[in-house]
């Protein structure tokens, strides 16, 4: 929120009160504390009718330090809290007549005592200071009190309080993250509300709002509040971050990394990071789409037809409508249409398919199930007290869910239940990012601070559910809303774009943005969701989406069977579609690395190369994993600009070398796309190409790329439980090849098939 007018000027609504004094330092459990007063104290009487904020440094971690700043401790704020795990890291304490400094780690929080102001530091460097103007408390719309008596007698009450703080960027400082956020990567520049909306995905408005960023500075900030945390990033001041939060309080987190990766580790570790998605989920997701008319001969003609023509299948999702008009969602199939939802999801199971369904957490008034609800108390309040808030906005007078109430989390769990018993394996949970303030929670929990955070309630009740019933492995739902924390319950995919070449261009950002933000697993409405795709549209975005993390055919009006748009699609269908589930040793290996250290499947180049200026912004190609690199083909033509960073790569298609540190324009037909390998890579193929879940170690064989001369290369592969089961070791050595196993004396090394690729196409075996 900017509260200023030009660098200098305040906004007249604006009543500031800026931090100028670091007046007392006090050491504290973990920490220390500062009083400061909003400006200097020279003698005792400065310290009359003389507001201070007082601010908390505490270590949370290794290398993360919590902040947290206030003006009135007491007022309540009744706000839900992301839940955080911390582990506090021992500190040290020094003070002197210059500054008091506390440390965690490798990171530094120092404290001006001359003037004021305080920084960051890690291993002799500033990251970031707070000074001048920076640390605030802001009256908005303060009204004029009188001292006599009257009815406007002290009436301090009457403004909105806010607590803003601001973080200095250095020349060439990106800033990065908020969530999948469909604007510019890099964030400098732009204001950013984190409130979720359903907004589709070509404005500001995003489903998935973080209050967290990065910076190639190598820091990441969390600001630890679940209301609507309003950033400047480089926007109100040019060289600054602020944020800025309603109330008497502002916490945030500091994470020194210095790597992108390791501030996610770190931001992770506090925040939760992602169990293993089962290994079936990575294969191809084939939906009914929206609004179309279906029963059960239109999906088994679907199934039959991707059998007919080798697609691998993994998923069928049935949409909004296996339950009746005005009824969503009432957990109950439409008997006209689905005659027998039993022996259907049975004889479908039989295929070898997983069946996932579409909800939300929204209950039309039109239901027996509303009625339960109603009786029980399940529904969110009207905050005048006059019953439920009922709403038309989506369905017919249809209430929400109240999850802060143990009893309406039970009782929707209790309805999915059945479904999982019937055959069902996950939910599509959508929506959940409609929530309205004008309510009162079970709980008492603050609605305005509770809009965000209800996603992270919604989804969890599901994700647990699952969990429970289905086993540790098996659980997984498809989320459009999320918060910080919601990680933990994968996957999540990007909402409504269009079928267009721009929109699939907005979708890779918004899905590279959500990976700088701590989501590890993303995936997106293959073709677009809104209109019907031109059958070139369709078929670059088939690459496109069976190179991501998980992949799903999905639309609005119309059907997204390949066949729909031509033959070929039918043809580039399969072909990525093998291709991803021959990756699957690789792929599954990443989601290991997400689970244990919260590192996104798909990166982008920035987050893989922090260090290469060329890779800062680019936001049109992505690695995936860390080996191999992808640059979408985002026109009619297939052309495509895409980048190699230093170093050897080999088209993983072609097997041709090209020199890295570079731009390079090559024109792709529509069964190929910029796919390269990155040197020295050894990389585990399947031998498996019609299913995403098969023993990886015994179905597939190594492929060495571009060795470097005694340089090792390592290769993890793991089972479906996510258990590394053989690591493999290459080395080359005057052109031979050196290969070790970990588990070398129990299965005497590696059995199968070595294809070493030295570039130019040539290849042979080791």
């Amino acid at each position: 929120m900017k509260f200023t007018e030009g660098y200098w000027l305040s906004n007249e609504r604006a009543h500031a009160l800026y931090a100028a004094q670091a007046y007392s330092v006090e050491r504290i459990e973990n920490g220390m504390r500062v009083v400061a007063p909003v400006r200097r104290v020279e003698s005792r009487g400065d310290t009359l009718n003389l507001p201070t904020i007082t601010i908390e440094f505490r270590s949370a971690a290794r290398n993360v330090i919590s902040v947290r700043a206030w003006h009135y401790e007491a007022y309540a704020q009744r706000d839900p809290r992301f839940e955080k795990r911390e582990e506090p890291y021992e500190t040290g304490f020094s003070q002197n007549e210059e500054e008091a400094v506390l440390t965690a780690g490798d990171v530094s929080v120092h404290v001006n005592l001359k003037n004021w102001g305080y920084s960051f530091w890690a291993k002799g460097k500033m990251l970031t200071s707070c000074s001048f103007h920076n640390l605030g408390y802001i009256r908005w719309d303060k009204k004029p009190a009188g001292m006599l008596p009257g009815a406007d007698y002290m009436r301090e009450h009457e403004y909105t309080p806010y607590m803003v703080n601001e973080l200095s960027l250095a020349p060439g400082e990106n800033v990065y993250g908020f969530g999948e956020r469909f604007t510019a990567f890099v964030k400098n520049g732009q204001s950013l509300d984190t409130w979720n909306e359903d907004g589709g995905t070509a404005s500001q408005v995003a489903y998935k709002n973080i209050p967290f960023y990065m910076t190639n500075r190598g820091y990441g900030v969390l600001v630890d509040h679940t209301d609507n945390v309003s950033f400047e990033a480089a926007s109100e001041k040019v060289e600054y971050v602020g944020f800025s939060v309603p109330g008497e309080e502002l916490r945030y987190y500091f994470f020194y990394g210095p790597s992108p990766k390791k501030i996610l580790e770190e931001y992770t570790a506090l925040t939760g990071r992602p169990p293993l998605p089962p290994a079936w989920s990575f294969g191809l997701w084939l939906s009914t789409s929206f609004t179309t008319d279906y029963d059960e001969k239109t999906v088994s003609g679907f199934l039959e037809g991707m059998q007919e023509r080798q697609i691998p299948l993994s998923v069928f999702h049935f949409d909004c409508f296996w339950m009746k008009g005005f009824h969503w969602c009432d957990f109950t199939w439409d008997d006209i249409v689905f005659p027998d939802p039993d022996g259907m999801l049975k004889r479908y199971h039989e295929k070898g398919l997983k069946i996932c369904v579409w909800i939300n957490p929204y209950i039309a008034q039109s239901t027996p199930v509303f009625q339960e609800a109603l009786e029980g108390g399940f529904l969110l309040m009207r905050a005048d007290g006059r019953g439920v808030r009922q709403t038309d906005n989506w369905q017919a007078g249809m209430g929400i869910v109240d999850f802060t109430n143990p009893a309406a989390w039970a009782w929707y769990q209790g309805k999915l239940r059945r479904l999982l018993e019937m055959g069902v394996d996950c939910f599509k949970t959508d929506f959940g990012e409609r929530i309205p303030i004008d309510v009162r929670y079970f709980d008492g929990s603050d609605p305005a601070a509770m809009h965000n955070y209800y996603t992270f309630l919604y989804n969890r009740c599901v994700f647990e559910l699952i969990r429970q019933e289905k086993g540790e492995m098996e659980a997984v739902v498809f989320a459009r809303s999320a918060t910080a924390g919601s990680q933990q319950f994968p996957v999540h995919w990007g909402g409504d774009c269009s079928a267009s070449y721009h929109s699939m261009a907005e979708t890779l950002r918004g899905g590279l943005s959500f990976a700088m933000s701590g989501f590890s697993f993303w995936s997106h409405d293959i073709g677009g969701f809104e209109s019907t795709a031109s059958a070139d549209v369709y078929k670059r975005w088939l690459a496109f989406g069976l190179l991501s993390s998980h992949s799903r055919l999905h639309g609005s009006g119309s059907y997204r069977v390949p066949w729909a748009f031509d033959e070929e699609a039918c043809e580039v269908a399969r072909h990525f579609a093998q291709l991803k589930c021959r990756l699957m040793p690789y792929l599954y290996e990443k989601a290991v690395e997400a689970h244990e250290a919260g590192t996104p499947v798909m990166r982008p180049m920035v987050f893989e190369f922090p260090d290469d200026p060329a890779c800062a912004a680019l936001d049109m190609q992505y690695m995936l994993g860390d080996c191999l690199l992808v640059a979408p083909v985002f026109c009619e033509e297939g052309a495509v600009w895409y980048y190699l960073p230093e170093g050897k790569w080999i088209d993983y298609f072609g097997g041709t070398e090209k020199q890295g540190g570079r731009y390079y324009r090559d024109t792709y037909n529509f069964f190929s796309l910029p796919l390269y390998v990155r040197e020295n890579t050894l990389l585990a193929v399947g031998t498996i190409a019609d299913r995403p879940d098969y023993d990886y170690a015994e179905n597939c064989e190594l492929h060495f790329y571009a060795p470097v001369e005694g340089k090792e290369a390592v290769c993890r592969i793991p089972d479906m439980q996510g258990n590394i089961v053989r690591t493999v070791r290459a080395v080359s050595r005057e052109d031979k090849i050196e290969l070790h196993t970990d588990d070398e004396e129990e299965k005497g090394g590696w059995n199968g098939k070595l294809v070493v690729h030295r570039g130019n196409g040539t290849t042979g075996a080791a």
